[in-house]
């Protein structure tokens, strides 16, 4: 069986790098900081009072010439999001931890020695693990009486990135992340208690591609 494999693998990989290499397709490592928060209105329909936590992403990405100057950029990324809630004295750090899959059309100017690139695409993501303070979060669709731990595991939004690529393949990435999901359950059902709880954020990475 093992014979097999070997003979499989000596078959498929050089057809596999060949084609990557006509193709032109690159992959990505990427690491860096989020600023992010929580929008939205509590049940009594008032805004949120939430302040900005710094979070964290890394992952990796592959980038495929779909035309001249504009690639596909699908990834895998871990990132922390979350808010502090200023609502509550004292005030408490939510922490959701995502894994994230990002798909987004990019464009490259050449600027200088390197390039300029542009992009935008959507994103899903999924709840991992989090924390309300030290209280850990549970993931749920729906309540029955309202729970501060408590929120969805499923998140989409959109992306919008820029930066720059060196000659040398290093990269620096501006980002910023809007969440169109609800991440808070209904409460009880009732459609004069409503909440809006939805991700948002800022961030800044380095990466290299390869």
């Amino acid at each position: 069986m093992k014979s097999i494999k070997t003979i499989i693998a000596i078959i498929v990989l050089p057809a596999v790098l060949t084609i990557t290499a006509q193709t032109q397709i690159t992959i990505g490592i990427r690491a860096g900081v989020n600023l992010q928060n929580i929008n939205g209105k509590n049940y009594a329909d008032d805004k949120l009072d939430n302040g900005m936590i710094v979070g964290y992403n890394a992952g990796v990405n592959v980038e495929i010439p779909i035309a001249k100057d504009i690639y596909l950029q699908p990834g895998l990324l871990f990132a922390t999001k979350g808010a502090k809630n200023k609502e509550v004295s004292p005030e408490a750090r939510i922490g959701i931890s995502y894994i994230e899959l990002p798909v987004n059309l990019v464009y490259k100017a050449l600027l200088g020695s390197g390039h300029v690139f542009l992009g935008f695409g959507p994103y899903a993501a999924y709840g991992i693990a989090g924390k309300v303070e030290d209280t850990k979060i549970d993931f749920k669709k729906e309540m029955t009486t309202a729970e501060n731990n408590a929120f969805k595991a499923f998140d989409m939004g959109a992306n919008l990135l820029a930066g720059y690529e060196f000659e040398f393949d290093l990269l620096f990435q501006l980002n910023f992340q809007l969440g169109l999901l609800e991440i808070y359950p209904d409460n009880t059902g009732d459609t004069n208690d409503k909440t809006s709880y939805k991700n948002t954020g800022f961030g800044l990475s380095l990466g290299y591609r390869f």
